[in-house]
């Protein structure tokens, strides 16, 4: 498993890495003292989990999440308690509060393992995941159980588990960050995951609706609708 550690003390870092010695599984893959030092190497090394800080100056833990397209699997390392709530909310793997317990810290590797789909050979691994913040509230939500986004100017709505959050990111930049043989972009409004995708019909215009979960129904424009019937919907 590669890991990122994220904690603007050096001291707290070199305390991870000799916790991190006790499980040869793990390959610390980097560094960072905050979030601007962080995305880079999140870009450059593409760790599968971080242990990340949440009070880091210039930036916290959270922001950094939130400038992430995706981001990896995080554990949250702080010395302060009153984040705990707001970690989980986000569904982090852990929070662990400093000083870190040996004991503690193996627990929420394993939880890592698990989720990462590490545990058994030949296992697929984890999608891919994006954090969303809207006003007061966070998600941490993978990308393969998200069903539809739309453009609402700068802004894009993202349709996942009964909510419809708008996060501050245009749908071109998602786009350049999603699967494109699992997200479709149907026009210039939406991206659909195919996954959701119910049924397909041929509308008066020339092109598609797709019917998604809800009775939701999403138009494909004419120009894309023969990339659509190419998939065998």
């Amino acid at each position: 498993m590669r890991v990122l550690l994220v904690d603007d003390e050096r001291l707290a870092r070199a305390e991870l890495r000799r916790l991190l010695a006790a499980h040869p599984e793990i390959a610390v893959v980097g560094e960072a003292a905050n979030a601007e030092q962080a995305i880079a190497q999140i870009a450059a090394l593409r760790p599968d989990l971080l242990l990340l800080d949440v009070q880091m100056p210039g930036a916290s833990g959270f922001d950094l999440l939130q400038a992430l397209d995706t981001a990896p699997e995080v554990i949250f390392t702080t010395a302060f308690d009153q984040y705990a709530l707001r970690a989980f909310e986000v569904n982090a793997l852990d929070y662990l509060q400093k000083p870190i317990q040996a004991g503690r810290l193996a627990a929420a590797l394993q939880r890592a393992a698990l989720r990462l789909g590490m545990t058994q050979a030949g296992k697929p691994a984890a999608p891919g995941k994006l954090f969303i913040r809207d006003g007061e509230r966070c998600w941490f939500v993978a990308l393969d159980s998200i069903r539809l986004f739309e453009s609402e100017g700068n802004y894009t709505r993202v349709y996942f588990d009964g909510v419809r959050p708008l996060m501050l990111r245009s749908l071109t930049q998602l786009e350049e960050r999603l699967d494109p043989e699992c997200f479709l972009r149907a026009s210039r409004r939406h991206i659909v995951n195919l996954a959701f995708v119910e049924r397909m019909t041929a509308n008066a215009a020339g092109g598609l609706d797709l019917l998604l979960p809800g009775g939701m129904t999403v138009e494909v424009s004419r120009r894309r609708a023969a990339q659509v019937r190419s998939l065998g919907l």
